[in-house]
């Protein structure tokens, strides 16, 4: 029998008591029109995907008394928190505060229908606010005619526009792309810049410098300017800023000490905002009541009440022309920030996300916000890490969210004018500090993997000295680079056999000959002489195939000898490229007889790789010859791998009936191998 033939060529055995098994049917031939029909959706799976564009219609129906307590406690927690923080990142983005309130209100009521995380909380981060700051600041030095609302809500439709369209198009995978260095690094750059961003209104400085500009330049600004602070500003501002760290402390020492009462110094301790915002909103009313006209320090201002700057939003193409190559940045940071949370929190409370319903939410926001009146909005970190410690239970939090802000906006604004610019800016301080991670954080990577530590570094530098888009740009690419890097340049193995017990049968293991063994009395015989077994160690695809080919040449030429060393009459036939035949002896060595590729880590095939494939064939069977090379290949999963091996002319497949049916002839049919049975090896050039 040909397959008896087969394992006396390659050497193999048949382990003791194993068990003759019926060969299992073989697949048919793959085509055109099955690969076209298996991309085109059926009419249930249309159905489905319009159903979870919506995910509400499904926990909605379930929703009680009990859930509606927690996401009333949690909405209104999280609604007295982003009003004054709203206010802080608008000003952050070089907008009227008023601006923050629209887009806190607008984000939470949208979110809540497209939502797949009870704990998210959309609205306005710092992150983008800065970055919207910056784009304004650029934009309006050299067309001053054009207003910072605008240029807001501009970027804020577009923004939403391209990520929708990606949620649409179910491409939140992309996401994984951005590794976790990458993301670490923008966060902390981020939060670094806009700390340091803040000094200037923090200690009411007066000098004439941006801080929109890179990190380093604001801190030696900060630094220059610094006779020019006031001090009855920086004593609003910094007797804030320590009132708040003073206050979080206080409350987590007092949890600490009172568990009984740690769910009520929780509330506290997230509501200290709060008391701090109202705090020195009533000082600024007993010290600026009589003199609104020239206030002791710095104030809000005049905040108007309800929507007034509600409407269709304008969308002029002089504006998107000065904003376009701006927008990958925005959407770059719309998306990182958002994905991070709502992933963390998934596994934090044990359920998963979907990655383009979460940009189909981000981009929906973003579309029907600047109708209010809204700036870009995503969703932020430290609202969603409150929610989800008040108990959220779904994501109708945000309607309760919603209800508060809209109080506010109707009810306080009067109030709202006493507050201090120098306050404001302590709070975006306080809010962003939780962002810079710890040096543990950074510690634990150099243990992991040395290399995504670096990447950080590189990615923090960027931020330090350029700006926090370029440090994305920065990150994404050098981890692309080292992803393909390591693809490229993928080790392959070279594998012997060994038996493992189960029961009463012994099962045949094919493991690495050269690498050392965990047990170090595990005996791997290698492949008969002139046999090699080689396994692709990360798919095999166009950009490794020629590494994987090299390695396979090189040791195959090492260990075994060539045949055809004389066949050239004249000196001149030789090509020029061809060595000529060493003295050194290697009649000991055997000839090269088979070739088995181990393709379980191979998914798809490639032009590319199947020519290098076709090319190392053609090499070692001119060294060989006579002797014909036999190739064979096992664990082969995709069947369009399988066609094109076919085509490449290793083989025919699907297999010939008569071979079939010679290898699935049933228990007790002569020469069946476990290889064979399970219809995963193509043989060729059987002899």
């Amino acid at each position: 029998m040909k397959s008896a033939l087969v394992k006396k060529v390659l050497g193999l055995q048949d382990p003791p008591n194993q068990h003759n098994k019926t060969a299992l049917p073989h697949d048919t031939d793959p085509t055109v029109r099955e690969w076209l029909s298996d991309g085109i959706p059926s009419r249930q799976q249309a159905g489905q995907y319009f159903v979870r564009l919506l995910p509400f219609l499904k926990w909605i129906q379930h929703y009680n008394v009990q859930w509606f307590l927690g996401d009333l406690v949690a909405g209104i927690t999280v609604g007295a928190v982003v009003v004054p923080q709203s206010m802080g990142y608008a000003r952050l983005a070089n907008l009227p505060v008023q601006y923050g309130l629209y887009t806190s209100f607008i984000g939470v009521v949208i979110y809540w229908f497209f939502a797949t995380s009870k704990d998210i909380t959309i609205g306005p981060v710092a992150t983008i606010s800065t970055v919207l700051g910056g784009i304004i600041t650029d934009i309006q030095k050299d067309h001053p005619d054009i207003g910072g609302p605008e240029i807001a809500l501009s970027v804020a439709m577009l923004c939403g526009c391209i990520i929708a369209f990606m949620g649409f198009a179910r491409l939140g995978f992309i996401i994984d792309f951005i590794p976790v260095p990458a993301i670490t690094a923008f966060m902390v750059g981020s939060a670094l810049s806009i700390c340091t961003g803040q000094v200037k209104g923090l200690l009411g400085q007066t000098g004439d410098f941006e801080t929109s500009t890179p990190t380093y330049r604001i801190i030696i600004d900060t630094l220059r300017y610094l006779p020019t602070a006031q001090g009855y500003d920086a004593a609003m501002g910094l007797t804030a800023l320590f009132a708040l760290y003073g206050l979080r402390s206080g409350f987590n020492y007092s949890a600490a000490k009172k568990p009984r009462f740690a769910k009520l110094f929780f509330f506290l301790g997230a509501l200290r905002t709060v008391l701090i915002i109202a705090l020195y909103a009533l000082i600024s009313l007993g010290v600026n009541h009589h003199r609104r006209d020239n206030p002791a320090f710095a104030l809000v201002g005049n905040v108007p009440k309800g929507f007034d700057k509600a409407g269709v939003p304008v969308l002029r193409a002089s504006v998107i022309k000065l904003i376009v190559s701006q927008l990958p940045a925005c959407v770059i940071c719309l998306l990182i920030e958002h994905i991070a949370v709502s992933k963390t929190f998934g596994r934090v409370n044990n359920y998963t996300i979907d990655p383009s319903q979460e940009l189909i939410a981000i981009g929906i926001t973003n579309i029907l916000g600047p109708f209010l009146g809204a700036f870009p909005a995503t969703g932020a970190f430290s609202r969603s890490a409150i929610q989800s410690k008040s108990g959220a239970r779904s994501p109708f939090t945000g309607i309760i969210t919603a209800i508060v802000v809209l109080i506010a906006m109707y009810t306080l604004t009067s109030g709202l004018y006493y507050i201090p610019k120098a306050t404001l800016s302590a709070v975006i301080i306080h809010a962003v500090g939780d962002l810079i991670v710890p040096p543990n954080t950074i510690y634990q990577f150099w243990l992991i993997s040395p290399l995504d530590a670096v990447i950080f570094a590189v990615g923090l530098i960027v931020a330090l000295f350029s700006t926090v888009p370029n440090s994305i740009y920065a990150t994404v690419c050098i981890s692309v680079a080292v992803l393909l890097f390591r693809h490229a340049k993928a080790p392959g193995q070279f594998l012997g056999q060994t038996w493992i017990n189960d029961e009463n049968n012994q099962i045949p293991l094919y493991l690495p000959v050269d690498e050392p063994k965990a047990d170090p009395n595990l005996k791997i015989e290698r492949p008969r002489p002139g046999v090699f077994v080689y396994r692709f160690a990360e798919g095999f695809n166009y950009p490794n195939a020629s590494h994987y080919f090299d390695d396979l040449v090189q040791t195959i030429y090492k260990h075994t000898r060539g045949t055809n060393a004389e066949i050239y009459t004249k000196k001149g036939d030789r090509p020029w490229n061809e060595p000529v035949s060493s003295s050194v002896d290697d009649s000991h060595l055997p000839i090269l007889q088979a070739v088995i590729l181990d393709f379980s880590a191979v998914n798809n095939v490639d032009v590319t790789c199947i020519q290098n494939l076709m090319d190392t064939r053609t090499q070692l069977d001119r060294r060989s010859t006579p002797v014909v090379v036999q190739w064979h290949f096992a664990c082969i999963k995709n069947r369009w791998t399988k066609r094109a091996l076919s085509a490449a002319g290793f083989g025919s497949w699907p297999l010939p009936q008569e071979v079939a049916n010679e290898k699935g002839g049933g228990p007790g049919s002569e020469g069946s191998s476990s290889d064979t049975e399970k219809g995963m090896e193509i043989n060729t050039n059987m002899q």
